[in-house]
């Protein structure tokens, strides 16, 4: 199917995500899937109350019956997830699990207070990538430009005989 980790949504019943998430750290350990199934997010923040002069913490979820969960996708992995006690589904259309879109996830991390890790890399404006993953995979161009804090470039490949930017993740080229 797809060797590359994504995050899926997971619908969960209400009120049930923290059993949900305790449920799945213990069904990856036991199947072995710890090198399939990576992170387990339940998208919360920090709400603080004061009630009677007393200030308490307490954690709002952003999406109440859902859990975020960074996987790659394959019948193994989608078996372990799906059979999981509290789980109800993937977030899909049909049959198919739909991946979240990175600045999706991005946005509800940064929402959370998680700092996404800054990128390092040795490329730079100008160097030769090929492209490994994605629509354009196997196509070769150059780096126009670089965005390291949204982890994006920019690369000129060639298309139809004219160069054309196309904009990528740091993770879908190597160097050429």
């Amino acid at each position: 199917m797809n060797e590359r980790k994504e995050w899926y949504a997971i619908h969960t019943y209400s009120g049930h995500e923290d059993k949900v998430k305790s449920n799945l750290e213990k069904r990856i350990t036991t199947t072995g899937m710890d090198e399939k199934i990576f992170n387990i997010l339940i998208p919360a923040k920090d709400k603080v109350k004061v009630k009677n002069g007393k200030k308490t913490v307490s954690k709002e979820k952003f999406f109440p019956g859902y859990v975020l969960i960074e996987m790659v996708m394959d019948d193994d992995s989608w078996y372990v997830v799906r059979n999981t006690p509290g789980v109800i589904g993937f977030a899909s259309s049909g049959t198919k699990p739909i991946p979240v879109s990175d600045a999706e996830v991005n946005s509800i991390l940064s929402q959370m207070g998680v700092e996404q890790p800054k990128i390092e890399t040795d490329l730079k404006v100008g160097d030769e990538v090929k492209v490994i993953d994605g629509p354009f995979d196997n196509f070769v161009g150059d780096i126009e430009e670089m965005d390291l804090d949204k982890g994006k470039l920019t690369v000129m490949v060639s298309m139809f005989g004219r160069k054309t930017p196309v904009e990528l993740d740091f993770h879908q080229v190597e160097e050429v």
